[in-house]
């Protein structure tokens, strides 16, 4: 997949593995958010073996999504909504953004909730004091953090998300059944079933990691002193395979994460008929008398570290929106009184995403649904950035290739089908 070369290469600041675990090991861990935890652990637990398929079938989705929402932040030096805020109708503007908003501060309230509920497998600290305790922490990492700092905290958390092989392999899960569940595609066409491979392919390709990772590549232009936009316009074709590799590298972690989550409650909850889990926190309790007190406290280990990650990058995400949209300076280069619109935006999204959890619903059942609008919501937003990565005016001559085009065709068409097969079931 040769993407068309830059008239203007730029050399590379990080190469190997340094720049894959700076960049596309955070996007792929950020995609593994406690929410995310979730609803693969339900999936496990309710299905077992069986749904394994569905890792390495979205692998190529995660792949293909996430590289053009990087090679649209390298080549045109915007994020996301910064390239549409300038070729698009506000109207369009507008209307995507509340939805990337509303799910943006939705799944931080479900992934705040799971943080705390998580950390009660460890303390008996109430859990208000918790999610308000977590939330604050992140709070002020984003505020008087640098990017640099924020980067490499959030590089190393990625790597705890490692303990998910460990429970997996504490699980001793049957591995002719985890085979045939890897490789032989099973689908059941009812309700609970495509609900949950909705849920899974909504979680899987969120809004935020698209503008997570058009963000993270003009930060980085910052970081290497391209302050301006025409200093940040472009990219070599020797970048865009350096960040094919990374994106791979990291989804690819992503994936396998996901796989070894499914692997590891399908092998013990759904085996001992375990199979109504709605919460990664109870994935985790109940995972302790089956598989051991190891497994369980592993697993809870994950969902807290990811957490600490995830929740950042959604609130983050949020004001990136909001500030390109209205066209405030926002940047986590900038401090504080610098980009006052920015930070209050995090403030804010924080706020609401702390009082969602003291509503009284359960935050992981809102977010299997806020996984389904993901999957309903996700198809128009790809399809726009198709179009944004094919037009001349933005992308100058790195338009996609011809493969690149097919294969985010076919993702987009898969998430319509399954969206579509959804609904269908809703009438049987």
């Amino acid at each position: 997949m040769q993407e068309r070369s830059s008239d203007h290469p730029r050399p590379i600041k990080n190469s190997g593995i340094g720049s894959a675990l700076g960049r596309g090991i955070i996007s792929g861990a950020a995609d593994d958010d406690p929410s995310a935890i979730g609803t693969y652990a339900s999936a496990g637990a309710r299905f077992g073996l069986d749904i394994l398929w569905t890792a390495p079938l979205t692998l190529p989705m995660m792949f293909t999504v996430v590289y053009l929402s990087s090679k649209l932040g390298q080549v045109s030096g915007r994020g996301l909504f910064q390239a549409i805020h300038d070729f698009y109708p506000r109207w369009l503007l507008w209307l995507v953004l509340v939805g990337v908003v509303l799910g943006n501060t939705i799944e931080a309230a479900a992934d705040l909730g799971g943080i705390a509920a998580s950390l009660g497998l460890f303390t008996t600290l109430p859990f208000w004091f918790t999610v308000m305790g977590v939330a604050a922490t992140i709070f002020a990492l984003q505020i008087f953090g640098s990017y640099t700092l924020i980067s490499r905290i959030f590089r190393w958390l990625a790597l705890t998300l490692i303990a998910y092989a460990g429970a997996a392999l504490m699980a001793k899960p049957d591995l002719v059944a985890a085979l045939r569940g890897t490789f032989l595609v099973s689908v059941e066409f009812n309700k609970d079933f495509l609900s949950i491979l909705v849920a899974i392919i909504g979680t899987t390709l969120s809004a935020y990691l698209y503008t997570w990772q058009s963000n993270e590549e003009v930060e980085e232009k910052i970081a290497d002193g391209q302050t301006s936009l025409s200093q940040r316009k472009g990219a070599s074709s020797r970048e865009l395979r350096q960040s094919r590799r990374d994106i791979l590298i990291g989804m690819s972690f992503s994936n396998l994460i996901m796989y070894f989550i499914i692997l590891c409650t399908g092998a013990t909850l759904h085996a001992n008929g375990q199979t109504d889990i709605e919460t990664a926190a109870e994935a985790a309790h109940a995972l302790k008398p089956i598989a051991g007190e190891a497994a369980g406290y592993l697993f809870a280990a994950g969902v807290v570290s990811v957490g600490f990650l995830a929740v950042p990058v959604m609130t983050t995400g949020a004001a990136y929106d909001l500030a390109q949209s209205f066209g405030w300076k926002g940047n986590l280069h900038a401090r504080a009184r610098e980009a006052p619109g920015f930070y209050v935006v995090i403030g804010v999204v924080t706020a609401v995403a702390v009082a969602l959890n003291f509503l009284g619903f359960n935050p992981m059942r809102a977010l299997v649904w806020s996984g389904i609008v993901q999957g309903f919501s996700t198809p128009p937003l790809l399809l726009l950035i198709i179009l944004m990565t094919n037009n001349r005016k933005i992308m100058g001559d790195q338009v996609n290739s011809r493969a690149m085009n097919i294969m985010a065709c076919v993702t987009t068409a898969a998430i319509f089908a399954a969206t579509l097969a959804l609904i269908a079931s809703w009438f049987m």
